[in-house]
């Protein structure tokens, strides 16, 4: 048995470096004991994973293991308070080869797909076959310690490989969007373009997992960070097409915005950017048919860490196209590009920018397929026929998501029989209703057949997709104002004698650069922003916070949740 001095143990993590500054005691009563450390045991919730990118985001393997028995003489003293833990991994069942380690502080540890691919390929594994993979759990109570090993679990882990040569954007809920950037050497440069709407933000992820963002510090735009302090990548405050430059050695990006694009020689105009689409389109009325030569070439406003998201510090830099084989390349210096022009008469050029690993520019017969606008509104008949009295379309939910055809409002709701959601005034038959789910959150279907359900009477906010045909309602209790002078503390307002109105004084005292928001709870999760007197559901990047350029003095804001609109006056 050790034993050591009681001097100076206020610090209970200083009491082995104490156990060993002190060879003699001067009192047998002012020893303290120590037993040696012994092993605890590790377990596994399976013997063999299958990894793929598409589980990357789920919990494939869990480990578990008991406390290390280590005991101290004097029972006000936690020896547990004393134990090192680290989890080790190898390829070989001595860990004689490369070990990955982590220290823990608690007796488990999940892994999702991602980083347990990660972890094998830092050990070595190979890629698509299974390997058996070794873990083990070290207990040490000092770093000067030998430590004590748990038993050997082994796992057959058969990983995906990983591809460096593709970044995934990811939305602002870390979920992938489907767009992505290319890097052509896998050397951590990520180019290529994207549709985006003003201030979009977004994160990339890398093949290997790893997730890139802004540096999270205020005034350094385009700055980027890996680490959990990070903030979302955002746009400048202008729609349009950019191209986009992620370096991850630098951890710097930069946005390219191109307003417009011009194609030239034998075919000649101005392009229409589809920006959900990522590509640019010119009708033109082809006189022959056969090859033609053209040229497409633009300016551009270059965004980066030097300008920040500035408008006026823009960089004007020349932007083309040139050809490569098949390709396309993309530069300052147009290059002749060669089409093949089907037939005569209306034709359409289409410049693809939707793919990051292969730019293409061919022309097809017709003219293209116009956008579909999306409506601006859709309507709840049924929604308060327990206060008018009758079925209307007097209430409403506004367009905030064009690309997932996203509405949302406030409803002062009291149904007796249901209610629907319809996409045209007076139109009784065609309507989304219920496909699966309760009164605060669901699926729907199209043309309805039965009413949505309706929720105990009261103020709700709706939130509906009709691109993913999903619902949800969330009770409407407390309003509140944030960012006038630049102070995003909340200000409760009060509500009216009239249903979803609520008003507040707002002393104007100095600047308010980012706009205000209406904030629905304390926890920040229900915002609106908007413009020009129109409140707009926040679930969007898109909609940005509600410009204010009063000057100095007292106002009255006024917000009216249902009518979906603001006065500060």
């Amino acid at each position: 048995m050790r034993h050591i001095d009681t001097m100076n143990l206020k610090n209970l993590i200083l009491l082995l470096t104490v156990a060993f500054g002190f060879a003699a005691c001067e009192k047998d009563e002012d020893k303290i004991y120590l037993s040696s450390l012994t092993s605890g045991e590790l377990i596994a919730t399976t013997s063999s994973v299958v990894l793929t990118q598409a589980t990357s985001a789920d919990i494939v393997l869990s480990l578990a293991w008991t406390k290390d028995a280590l005991q101290i003489s004097d029972p006000s003293l936690k020896a547990t308070d004393l134990i090192i833990q680290t989890l080790q991994s190898s390829l070989t069942e001595d860990f004689s080869g490369t070990v990955s380690t982590s220290t823990e502080s608690s007796l488990s540890k999940a892994y999702t797909g991602s980083a347990l691919n990660t972890l094998a390929k830092n050990i070595g594994a190979t890629a698509d076959v299974a390997n058996t993979v070794y873990f083990r759990v070290a207990a040490q109570t000092g770093d000067n310690m030998d430590p004590v090993y748990s038993n050997v679990v082994s796992v057959s882990i058969t990983p995906y490989t990983i591809d460096m040569s593709v970044g995934y954007i990811l939305n602002t809920d870390k979920v992938e969007t489907g767009a992505t950037l290319y890097s052509a050497n896998s050397d951590g440069e990520y180019l290529g373009f994207m549709g985006a709407t003003s201030w979009y933000n977004y994160y990339m992820k890398e093949g290997d997992g790893k997730v890139w963002g802004n540096d999270g510090v205020d005034g350094t735009a385009f700055l980027m960070s890996s680490e959990d302090t990070q903030w979302n990548f955002w746009f400048p405050g202008q729609n349009g097409c950019y191209y986009v430059d992620i370096n991850t050695n630098t951890k710097l990006w930069s946005a390219l915005l191109i307003p417009a694009l011009t194609v030239s020689g034998d075919i000649a105009g101005e392009m229409t950017f589809d920006r959900q689409n990522v590509k640019w389109t010119y009708v033109f009325t082809a006189a022959q048919t056969g090859t033609a030569t053209i040229q497409i070439a633009g300016t551009g406003n270059q965004y980066n860490y030097s300008t920040g998201t500035d408008d006026s510090s823009a960089i004007s830099t020349s932007v083309a196209f040139a050809q490569s084989g098949e390709n396309l390349t993309f530069g300052e210096q147009a290059g002749n590009i060669t089409v093949s022009i089907p037939e005569t008469g209306e034709c359409t050029l289409t410049l693809d920018l939707s793919n990051p690993k292969q730019w293409t520019a061919i022309v097809t017969a017709g003219a293209a397929e116009e956008e579909e606008e999306a409506n601006p509104y859709v309507y709840l008949p049924g929604i308060d026929d327990g206060i008018s009295g009758s079925w209307t379309f007097d209430n409403y939910l506004r367009l905030y998501d064009e690309d997932n055809l996203g509405y949302a409002g406030v409803a002062n709701i009291n149904s007796l029989w249901g209610y629907q959601i319809a996409i045209e005034v007076d139109n009784w038959n065609d309507y989304y209703g219920l496909g699966e789910g309760d009164a605060y959150a669901g699926t729907l279907v199209f043309p309805g057949t039965t009413n949505l359900p309706a929720p105990t009477a009261g103020l709700y906010l709706l939130n509906v997709s009709l691109t993913n045909l999903t619902y949800a309602l969330t009770a409407v209790t407390e309003v509140y104002y944030s960012g006038f002078n630049d102070n995003w503390a909340l200000t409760a307002m009060t509500a009216t004698e009239t249903a979803g109105v609520y008003t507040a004084p707002v002393e104007i005292t100095g600047e308010t650069p980012w706009g205000f928001q209406i904030v629905l709870d304390v926890n920040w999760t229900t915002k609106l922003g908007g413009s020009d007197g129109i409140l707009l559901y926040q679930g969007n990047s898109s909609v940005t916070n509600i410009p204010c350029d009063k000057t100095v003095g007292t106002y009255t804001l006024t917000v009216d949740l249902i009518k979906g609109t603001y006065t500060l006056e």
